[in-house]
């Protein structure tokens, strides 16, 4: 008889596990949306057992801060989705400095292709002369330099990419410089690839994931511009480290790399990407080291992609989300961090904890 209880108990064990297993699959595994079609699959806050009494003042929040839209993905499911005044789901609109991240990720595929290598200098593969630099000091400067805003350019001359605007600061890898730069990466890129930038990024990275979007030419460099969703696309194969369900999109180990500190100025700074949970950061267009964390509300491993006027990716490991606002500025002008990070986070905090 206490044989037969006790067979009849680890039947009744087993049978909970395994639906306590189903009950919650929906929470545990990462769902990607078809590369075609609209279709994305939805949780509501209440199965996250999330405080939807606060998701109104957010969306009211949003909207007083010029939000034109808003998504948040919990494992990869949309759970809240908004899009204000006369945006929807099917206009673009430009990411600014958050499509940074895009040329971080595109010259990882690169690197992994053989088409260059981010510790060489980037005169091995474009021509010298591109900057106004004697050569001695241009030839200091790396790709990972360019990866990391580490150039030794001056950051102060405006947003152009022209020789003239490219002057020397400090030697390469002496200062943290944010610094429109970057975007000789994608020369590189063009040089060795033999094709244009946009084809070789269509190819390898947005028709991978189901992306919309095109790069617009903007002055010296492309800014890319797409759909809310387009980005929420993005913001997803960033979460599950450079693979989009199955297949690699990029080395994972670069992913890693890109999303840790990337040299021992700015602790908050990867490849392009913004880091949260460090002990200090820098900000663009300031030598001065702030302390404490990036966005003091925002989980620790959160890492981010920020562009000007508050265009943002925020991705979350240990929340398992994926968050995008697209917009005007929330107040003023600002070129990557802003008050509005730390103030949303504080609101999102109160409906997911």
């Amino acid at each position: 008889m206490k044989k037969y209880f006790l067979f009849i108990t680890l039947l009744v064990s087993i049978f909970s596990c395994s639906q306590n297993e189903d009950l919650s699959t929906t929470e545990k595994s990462i769902y990607f949306p078809p590369i075609t079609g609209h279709n994305w699959e939805t949780i509501t806050p209440s199965e996250l057992n999330w405080n939807t009494q606060e998701i109104e003042p957010l969306i009211t929040y949003l909207e007083e801060k010029n939000t034109k839209s808003f998504i948040i993905l919990y494992n990869g499911r949309i759970v809240i989705e908004k899009y204000f005044g006369d945006h929807s789901e099917s206009k673009p609109w430009y990411w600014a400095s958050a499509g940074k991240t895009l040329t971080s990720i595109i010259t990882g595929i690169a690197e992994e292709k053989g088409l260059l290598n981010i510790n060489n200098k980037v005169s091995d593969y474009i021509e010298t002369g591109w900057t106004s630099l004697p050569v001695t000091k241009e030839n200091l400067i790396t790709c990972k330099h360019l990866l990391t805003m580490t150039s030794g350019l001056d950051d102060s001359l405006g947003d152009k990419v022209s020789p003239a605007n490219l002057q020397y600061l400090s030697d390469a890898g002496t200062s943290w410089a944010y610094h429109n730069v970057y975007v000789k990466l994608q020369d590189v890129i063009e040089t060795t690839s033999k094709q244009s930038f946009s084809t070789f990024f269509n190819t390898n990275l947005r028709d991978k994931i189901g992306m919309t979007g095109t790069w617009l030419q903007t002055g010296d460099f492309s800014v890319y511009y797409s759909t809310t969703r387009s980005m929420a696309r993005f913001g997803l194969l960033a979460f599950n480290k450079g693979a989009w369900n199955s297949t690699k999109i990029i080395n994972e180990d670069f992913f890693i790399n890109s999303i840790n500190t990337s040299q021992n100025i700015n602790k908050a700074y990867g490849y392009l990407w913004w880091l949260n949970g460090k002990s200090s950061y820098h900000l663009p267009q300031s030598q001065f080291e702030f302390q404490g964390k990036l966005i003091p509300n925002a989980p620790n491993d959160l890492y981010a992609a920020l562009g000007k006027n508050d265009q943002k990716i925020y991705v979350s490991p240990s929340k398992k989300l994926v968050i995008i606002r697209m917009g005007e500025s929330s107040e003023g002008t600002n070129f990557a961090l802003s008050n509005f990070d730390n103030e949303l986070w504080g609101k999102i905090n109160l409906i997911i904890n």
